[in-house]
C-alpha cells in the first residue's frame, strides 16, 4: 500500500494531534529523524513497511486508527482525531503571521497582491558549495501564492528541502525558509525586477553550513525561471515533486565562467585594498544579474 495523496500534511496533523515530535516518532520507528522530516515535508513517502509501522504507533495512541484512515481527506482526518482542520491544507497556527511583525506582513501582502504573479513559477537556483570547494548546487522548486496572501517558496533536491515564504518589499524579496534536514532557518535577500515577469534573480543566502560545526555562512546565489505555473494545483504540485527529486549537485564544468565569477567572490580588507573585491559580501543593484520580461517576452530588462 502506497502513501495517500497529501500524506505529508496528514502526518503533520497526526503528530500535532498526538503531541508527538518527529524525533519521538523516529525513535519509536527506529529510523533516522531526517527520514521522518522528509516524510513530513513531502519530499518522499514512507515505504509500505514503514507506513505499516507508523500506523501501528498511531493506533497505540488513537484507538481505532487503521491504514484506511490515511485515505481520509484532511477534514475527515481532523474530525476523527478530534482536532480542528487546517485551513486549505495548511495549519493556520503555523502560518507566517504568527511569527512576523504585522507591518512586515501587511507590506508583503499588499506587494504580493500587486506583484506576486511576477515571481510565481518553477525555478532553479545555483549556489556554491560551502563543504565542497569549487562545486555548485542547483535547488529546484516552486513559488506560488498561498491562501494567506503570501508567496509560498519551496526548493530542494534529492532529500533536501527548503520550505517557507517569499516576502516582496521595496524592490527586493526576503525569503524565510526552513531546512528540513539541517533543522535550521535559512534567509535569502533577492534583488527584485521592475518588469511583469521575473526570469532571473540574484541575491545573498545566509545559513548554517551542514558541517559538524554548523558554521554560519553567507554567499551569493542566483535563481532562474524554468517554467510557468499551469493554474492546476495538482498538476503543479506533481511538477514540483518531480523537480524536488532531481540531483542537486551540478556536473563539473557546467557552470559558466561569468556565473562562477559572480558566485565566488574575493572579499575582505585585502581584496578591497587591492581593488579586486569588496570589503563585505554585497549584491549591489549596479551589478545585479536579476532581470525580468514583459508578458510575451517582447521587452527584457
Amino acid at each position: 500500500m502506497s502513501a495517500s495523496p497529501h500524506f505529508h500534511e496528514k502526518l503533520t496533523l497526526v503528530l500535532k494531534a498526538l503531541s508527538m515530535s518527529r524525533g519521538r516518532l523516529a525513535a519509536e520507528l527506529a529510523v533516522d529523524k531526517s527520514l521522518v522530516g522528509r516524510w513530513a515535508s513531502g519530499v518522499v513517502s514512507p515505504s509500505a513497511h514503514n507506513l505499516e509501522n507508523l500506523t501501528r504507533v498511531v493506533s497505540q495512541r488513537c484507538t481505532g486508527f487503521t491504514m484506511l484512515d490515511w485515505d481520509r481527506d484532511m477534514s475527515g482526518l481532523a474530525a476523527f482525531l478530534g482536532v480542528a482542520a487546517p485551513a486549505n491544507g495548511h495549519d493556520a497556527s503555523a502560518e507566517a503571521g504568527d511569527a512576523l511583525p504585522m507591518p512586515v506582513l501587511q507590506m508583503a501582502r499588499l506587494t504580493t497582491e500587486r506583484r506576486g504573479a511576477t515571481y510565481e513559477g518553477f525555478w532553479r537556483t545555483t549556489r556554491p558549495s560551502v563543504m565542497m570547494p569549487g562545486r555548485f548546487f542547483h535547488d529546484h522548486g516552486m513559488i506560488r501564492r498561498a491562501s494567506n496572501g503570501l508567496l509560498s517558496f519551496k526548493v530542494g533536491g534529492a532529500g533536501l528541502l527548503f520550505d517557507g515564504w517569499l516576502l516582496p518589499a521595496e524592490g527586493q524579496l526576503f525569503a524565510i525558509l526552513f531546512d528540513t534536514v539541517g533543522q535550521t532557518p535559512i534567509f535569502v535577500i533577492w534583488n527584485g525586477v521592475p518588469l511583469s515577469k521575473a526570469s532571473f534573480l540574484d541575491g545573498i543566502v545566509m545559513a548554517a553550513a551542514l558541517n559538524a560545526a554548523r558554521t554560519p555562512s553567507a554567499y551569493p546565489i542566483v535563481m532562474e525561471r524554468l517554467g510557468d505555473l499551469t493554474g492546476d494545483r495538482e498538476a503543479d504540485d506533481a511538477k514540483c515533486a518531480e523537480l524536488l527529486a532531481r540531483d542537486p549537485l551540478a556536473p563539473e564544468g557546467s557552470i559558466s565562467d561569468e556565473l562562477r565569477h559572480h558566485l565566488i567572490r574575493d572579499v575582505g580588507p585585502a581584496a578591497a585594498a587591492a581593488g579586486i573585491g569588496d570589503m563585505f559580501l554585497l549584491a549591489p543593484i549596479t551589478s545585479t544579474l536579476s532581470r525580468g520580461e514583459t508578458i510575451g517576452g517582447r521587452l527584457v530588462g
